[in-house]
């Protein structure tokens, strides 16, 4: 399966074996189809716990989405209007809330599979409102934005439940959400077109967004044992996008979309050694990381993303070929406006909530 999971195999491949095997978990799917309504219909009408005014960022299937850049962003933009968010997530693996804390230094980060009470641990440490990593179906945490991520990469139609497909919901589903914001890296213009048509027939009121996870910039992650910071959005070696071109480079990902980022990569003229994959949130082991630095050594080096570096760097060997990660950035193609009008939401809620002095 040339580094894919069985599961991606499952959900996305087009051969007649996996159509077999789609139809065949078909009816695990309805039965985890009827769960997923009946918990719903049990949230439905009762007040959810309200601790902090909360932005959610999350999505109706199995990662992917681009929520950690998404809910950095948001973080940002709260930040700048004079609020104090904190970012609260759940803390898949070792490397969600070390990439917050880069991506966004001086915005607490909280992790608890209890979101309600993550709150109230951020609220102590200060912060007068958050933004909540992948809580779309955390339903017992109160939020005054809902914003639902899609990702038009991976973006396929029927939307088949789990285990036949990705979708932890139905597309329906949307229909709670206060804005949906498509994400891409490589999908082109008519893919989104008609991605967001199938959303807005979905969910006709809710307000759309469209933004791209850009490439921005080439950073180099210093070796085990350097006297310095393992992984830095900031560093004195970051080079520029253009630095890619024609450079021999092994790639490997533990990411949930590895497709799209790699088609970024050859977009840019890197010559690619090898894409080595592994499953989203992969902890490395000492024998995996020695087969990367061997293999390294028929290229120029290394290149993961940042998601990758912050548990590569800190294991990376002193004489292995250089390890670098690609960084980027969130452009908002069309709809600002519901982005802001999100932020709003919260900014709003918050100053209802704030006591005055005097």
């Amino acid at each position: 399966m040339s580094g894919r999971t069985v599961a991606e195999w499952v959900w996305y491949d087009t051969s007649t074996l996996a159509a077999l095997a789609r139809a065949t978990l078909a009816p695990a799917s309805a039965l985890f189809g009827a769960a997923v309504a009946r918990r719903n219909r049990m949230f439905d009408g009762v007040p959810a716990a309200a601790v902090l005014p909360a932005l959610s960022v999350g999505n109706v299937t199995v990662g992917g989405t681009g929520k950690t850049p998404v809910a950095s962003w948001f973080a940002r933009q709260l930040a700048a209007r004079g609020a104090r968010p904190a970012i609260i997530l759940r803390g898949y693996g070792d490397d969600e809330w070390r990439v917050h804390q880069l991506l966004t230094p001086r915005v607490p980060v909280v992790v608890g599979a209890d979101r309600v009470h993550a709150m109230v641990q951020a609220q102590r440490q200060g912060a007068d409102c958050a933004v909540l990593d992948d809580a779309f179906q955390h339903r017992r945490a109160h939020r005054v934005a809902d914003v639902v991520l899609v990702n038009v990469d991976r973006f396929r139609m029927p939307a088949r439940l789990l285990p036949a497909g990705p979708y932890r919901e139905r597309l329906s589903a949307l229909r709670r959400a206060t804005a949906v914001v498509l994400t891409r890296k490589a999908a082109a213009d008519e893919a989104v077109a008609r991605a967001e048509a199938v959303i807005r027939e979905e969910a006709p009121q809710a307000a759309v967004a469209i933004v791209r996870l850009l490439p921005q910039a080439v950073q180099r992650v210093p070796s085990a044992g350097a006297d310095a910071i393992p992984v830095s959005e900031n560093a004195e070696t970051a080079e520029p996008l253009g630095w890619l071109r024609h450079r021999r480079l092994l790639l490997t990902t533990a990411i949930a979309d590895p497709d799209a980022f790699e088609r970024q990569l050859i977009a840019t003229g890197m010559q690619l050694v090898r894409h080595v994959r592994f499953p989203d949130h992969h902890a490395f082991s000492d024998a995996e990381i020695a087969r990367l630095v061997d293999e390294a050594r028929r290229g120029d080096g290394v290149l993961c993303t940042l998601k990758d570096a912050v548990k590569l760097g800190p294991r990376w060997p002193r004489e292995a070929p250089p390890l670098w990660y690609v960084s980027q950035t969130l452009v908002v193609d069309r709809g600002a406006e519901v982005l802001e009008r999100e932020c709003d939401r919260v900014l709003a809620a918050r100053d209802a909530t704030v006591p005055t002095v005097g």
